[in-house]
């Protein structure tokens, strides 16, 4: 939330150079506030568990935010009731007129798969076509951050030696970009996949601007479109145990994964996990609703289409801490 202060304050100068939310009285006094919309694309399946993934992470903002839930049609759900899927979620048809503050696409299990072989991608492009003219700003996980990266800007995915699974370091880059506000230098964050990112081809590419790396994981959060479109690839929204089942489940299933690095004390699955990416995940999805709420007109007709908001990175600035500003 922003800070109000009065116009004339001498603080205020010196906070907005820090790129803090500060508010003066003029925009205080003609400000309208309504509850945040917000649609959540759930393409996990375990939907029950991502549900409460993401409430969890999104309810710290203290502005009232409605979710809406959105499934696809041409996939079957197979590890939710039907019951379930029918009272609490939508479908694409149903909401195609509506305008939304913000949408987050999460991963979904298919990323060995070519993008054009996954069963709904055909779907998932409309809505990501229809999400450039009727969402302010959309937020892709995972999986959904490949094919965004895929779909909008043209960048492939690279299968990885060996799957990446743990509790990774990810070195901010770009600290005055809205999404790390408040963060450390380095903050830890869940990957769980077996393919990247073209890395060379998302620096060649002037859209996009990677925010926070690391040297295991590559690029961890990337924007585009002045922030309206953002990709993360790892899970920042999991839950303590979440890498746990996935580890437990690929032993079940003979695959004989390596154990999550970073994760268990001593790397001994024996032990509880250690939770070390909670303050910085809220962080992040604070500083994303925040970055709607102030950026997104009250009346959601009047959004502008994405293509009005792009930008090309064009170098370093003078950003205090020495990180690069575009």
């Amino acid at each position: 939330m922003p800070i109000l202060v009065q116009n004339d304050l001498p603080a205020k100068q010196s906070l907005e150079q820090e790129n803090i939310f500060v508010m003066d009285e003029r925009r205080a006094h003609t400000q309208q506030i309504r509850p945040l919309q917000i649609l959540i694309l759930n393409l996990m399946p375990l939907k029950e568990v991502t549900e409460l993934d993401l409430l969890r992470v999104l309810s710290n903002f203290p502005i009232q935010t409605q979710i809406t839930f959105l499934k696809v049609e041409t996939h079957e759900a197979k590890h939710t009731h039907t019951s379930h899927l029918n009272k609490f979620y939508t479908v694409f048809p149903e909401i195609r007129e509506e305008y939304y503050d913000g949408m987050i696409i999460t991963g979904a299990p298919v990323e060995q798969m070519p993008f054009e072989q996954v069963e709904y991608w055909e779907e998932l492009t409309r809505i990501m076509d229809w999400s450039r003219t009727h969402v302010f700003s959309t937020l892709h996980i995972c999986w959904a951050s490949q094919a965004g990266l895929y779909y909008h800007h043209g960048i492939p995915k690279v299968m990885l030696p060996k799957k990446l699974s743990g509790v990774y370091p990810h070195k901010v880059l770009h600290r005055r970009k809205m999404l790390m506000r408040g963060m450390d230098d380095y903050f830890f964050a869940p990957q769980s996949r077996y393919t990247g990112l073209d890395e060379a081809a998302v620096a060649a590419n002037p859209e996009l601007y990677v925010v926070a790396a690391g040297e295991e994981t590559g690029s961890c959060v990337i924007l585009a479109y002045s922030s309206r479109q953002i990709f993360v690839t790892g899970h920042t929204e999991y839950e303590r145990m979440e890498l746990d089942a996935e580890y437990r489940r690929d032993v079940a299933r003979g695959l004989d994964p390596d154990i999550p690095v970073n994760y268990y004390p001593d790397d001994n699955p024996a032990n509880p996990p250690v939770l070390s990416w909670r303050s910085s995940s809220n962080c992040i999805y604070t500083n994303w609703l925040n970055f709607v709420y102030q950026e997104t007109p009250y009346d959601l007709t009047q959004i502008r289409p994405l293509e009005e908001d792009s930008y090309t990175v064009t170098g370093t600035g003078d950003d205090p801490d020495g990180h690069s500003e575009g």
